[in-house]
């Protein structure tokens, strides 16, 4: 069985995702900069897929798999301390 997303809504700090089993996943905006960075209008034009969320405006795509590892914005490396 894949688990999907059924919704999505935000407050101030953090993405609520619904899944199709039943679970909440509260994912901090932070870890996702360009959401972070978008208007509540931009977060609002969600496309939910069997697999994941996708946002055509700000070019952000999110699976449903990296988001139940734990896993936030993959497309930048961290910085490294000297």
């Amino acid at each position: 069985m894949t688990i999907s997303a059924t919704s999505v809504r935000f407050d101030d700090h953090t993405m609520w995702v619904e899944l199709s089993d039943g679970r909440t996943l509260g994912v901090p905006l932070a870890w996702f900069p360009r959401l972070l960075r978008a208007t509540p209008a931009e977060r609002q034009q969600v496309e939910l897929s069997r697999l994941g969320l996708h946002w055509e405006a700000i070019d952000e795509d999110i699976s449903i798999a990296g988001l139940l590892a734990g896993r936030g914005d993959v497309t930048t490396s961290p910085e490294h301390a000297a």
